[in-house]
């Protein structure tokens, strides 16, 4: 009789794929109610759309690749992409914006390499940067308010021209054009109706958290990438308050709060051990804040992540932890012998 030999240490883990996707979800709802309570419904319709699509593409992808549709599909990881993607699109997004950054995300960036657990980048940055690279104006069209049930939807169906919108650059954007930043005033008068990006990414941290305490994810990330760019940006908000966004601004707009909890925590394209984590969310909270103030684009996660995908690998490498039950003083003479 033979037996399957496996490296200890031998421990049966409580947290199983589809659970894990079942947390991020849950997790969202608090910033899916604030996007729909400031924009309209148009959110909810991207997500369940993005949702639909991205489930579609991948029983087509799964079926090609002949694995099995039910075991794969009910993982639960193509719809957190779909998921992940309808939240960071504007709430004014045609049908077709989602099925082209869907048809790149699950065909090519994630089964091209393998499916689950082989992909090198993250699935929904993926198709986020290839949208705002080549769709600029729709991905950096945003409402100023919320609107009706009957305008969304004739955006949402392409019909732009039947309805009457009033739309604006987000805070970001306005700094980074004109260097003036008005929801700055609401914080420094002390009012706590916060605008609705800065509403939105509270409940994005709120979300992070729950996931925080669930287990999900480890609090190195996340507190790396908001680490780092809060002391850069406060550094260069020192220098020079005029040419340089506040602390608050970047923490508190764009998709900072996502993209720290939701986005750079990915297990399948961050770093490994805890020492690595800290240097991989460094890397991109630097990044978040170069982008965004000396780039091209006003907002930065995505580009951010998607290049810290990249050195990944490579932080690992560096920042292996100790092998299990060894002392790190053992392991070093070993390597000398």
């Amino acid at each position: 009789m033979s037996f399957i030999t496996v490296t200890s240490p031998h421990q049966n883990g409580q947290q199983r794929t589809a659970w894990v996707m079942r947390q991020v979800c849950y997790a969202t709802l608090p910033a899916l109610a604030a996007l729909t309570f400031s924009f309209g419904i148009g959110s909810i319709i991207n997500v369940l759309w993005c949702v639909a699509i991205a489930l579609i593409l991948e029983g087509i992808c799964l079926k090609l690749r002949k694995k099995n549709l039910e075991f794969y599909l009910s993982d639960g990881s193509a719809a957190v992409t779909g998921l992940l993607l309808g939240l960071s699109i504007s709430p004014l997004s045609p049908w077709w914006l989602s099925v082209i950054g869907l048809t790149f995300a699950i065909p090519i960036a994630k089964h091209l390499y393998g499916g689950l657990g082989q992909n090198p980048f993250n699935p929904a940055m993926i198709a986020y940067a290839l949208l705002l690279v080549s769709f600029p104006v729709e991905m950096t069209h945003w409402p100023t308010g919320m609107n009706s049930i009957d305008s969304t939807l004739h955006i949402f169906l392409d019909q732009y021209g039947a309805v009457d919108l009033t739309t604006g650059a987000t805070p970001l954007d306005n700094f980074k054009t004109n260097h003036h930043s008005p929801t700055l005033t609401w914080l420094a008068n002390g009012n706590i109706d916060l605008p609705e990006s800065m509403l939105v990414n509270v409940m994005f941290a709120l979300g992070g958290l729950y996931l925080l305490a669930r287990k999900i994810i480890t609090w190195h990330i996340p507190v790396s990438v908001l680490a780092c760019l809060t002391v850069l940006s406060t550094l260069f908000f020192m220098i020079d308050n005029q040419h340089y966004a506040s602390p608050m601004l970047h923490l508190l707009t764009g998709a900072t709060m996502i993209g720290a909890f939701f986005i750079a925590t990915d297990p399948v394209t961050a770093a490994t051990s805890n020492g690595a984590r800290l240097i991989y969310g460094m890397g991109i909270g630097m990044l978040i804040y170069i982008i965004r103030t000396w780039g091209g684009y006003p907002d930065a996660v995505a580009f951010a992540v998607l290049l810290m995908n990249l050195a990944a690998p490579m932080i690992d490498h560096l920042y292996q932890p100790r092998t299990f039950g060894h002392q790190v003083s053992i392991v070093k003479w070993r390597n000398k012998s």
